[in-house]
């Protein structure tokens, strides 16, 4: 007889639980509801904004595993270093920025690196940054897609620590060849 006691107290405690929890959330109201009309519209704004588009998708040919063949001068006319290596390349934050880790060998050294690039629906242009095991600064580009080259053709700075510049313009293009092959050059 006890068990059916407890059994009715917990019960009757589960259901009041329960009504007192619906009715609080009955009385809850949106957020939305506060906002002024001003403040809708920028929120609507940021929606759109954050949102990823069709310049994203733009990226998708980027995506996946890829095996490498690097090429460095270090000066016109000299032959190039040669080493191979490999880079993945994957989404993150929800499809917004496309992540790329590269691992092989550059001047006789491992070499490791990682680069995000986006587009930034603002400033209607795509956006990277670029850290490796060869230095402590970043690679911050911007750029544009050129459609009927398949290119994305980039400019931007970094420190350099080979001459000391801390400021040093860079030039870049990334040719999407077709679905199994791409050419980046940087100069």
């Amino acid at each position: 007889m006890k068990i059916s006691k407890l059994n009715a107290v917990v019960t009757s405690l589960t259901l009041a639980l329960f009504l007192g929890t619906a009715a609080h959330a009955k009385d809850k109201k949106d957020p939305k509801d506060a906002m002024s009309p001003e403040m809708q519209a920028q929120m609507e704004k940021m929606k759109e904004y954050s949102t990823p588009g069709a310049e994203h998708a733009v990226l998708k040919s980027l995506e996946g595993s890829w095996k490498t063949t690097n090429r460095f001068w270090m000066a016109p006319g000299q032959k190039p270093e040669v080493s191979v290596g490999e880079s993945e390349f994957v989404w993150v934050l929800g499809g917004r920025f496309i992540k790329q880790g590269n691992k092989g060998n550059m001047m006789g050294q491992p070499f490791e690196g990682v680069g995000f690039m986006g587009y930034d629906k603002m400033k209607k242009e795509y956006t990277s940054m670029w850290i490796d095991n060869m230095a402590t600064g970043m690679f911050h580009g911007t750029g544009q897609y050129d459609v009927g080259a398949k290119t994305f053709k980039e400019t931007g700075s970094f420190s350099c620590p080979m001459t000391g510049e801390k400021d040093r313009w860079y030039r870049s293009e990334w040719k999407i060849v077709n679905d199994r092959k791409q050419v980046f050059t940087m100069f």
